[in-house]
């Protein structure tokens, strides 16, 4: 399985319950409950006008190409082997593949760690 390092760093945002200003990112995540507003998106293109809350200092990576709904396991064998080495995530899953968070500081330790375990790197 290969995976890909994004090149920016992500803010993962609470947001209020209001409109927000349309936000002109490439890539972003938007989840909204009867409980929160959520947002993840670039640090750089963050709409500080409706947040509440924000946490910066995130690197996201996704597993490349499109996964089918019957592949079970996979998102759990990449938090696991992170989790077993220390390493906090935070994940979102789209219609075609999934994305995992991890802070700046441990993105070295991320590929490492991955790497041993058996995974690709895209442009390694």
């Amino acid at each position: 399985m290969i995976l890909e390092f994004l090149e920016q760093g992500f803010s993962i945002c609470k947001m209020r319950e209001s409109e927000c200003p349309k936000i002109r990112s490439e890539t972003m995540f938007f989840g909204r409950t009867d409980g929160e507003t959520s947002l993840v998106c670039p640090s750089t293109d963050v709409p500080t006008d409706c947040v509440l809350e924000r946490n910066d200092g995130w690197r996201a990576f996704r597993v490349v190409g499109t996964l089918d709904f019957s592949l079970i396991g996979i998102l759990s064998k990449i938090t696991g082997t992170l989790a077993d080495n220390g390493i906090g995530v935070f994940v979102i899953s789209t219609f075609d593949t999934d994305y995992v968070l991890v802070r700046d500081g441990d993105v070295s330790k991320t590929r490492d760690v991955l790497s041993d375990a058996g995974y690709g790197w895209k442009g390694a």
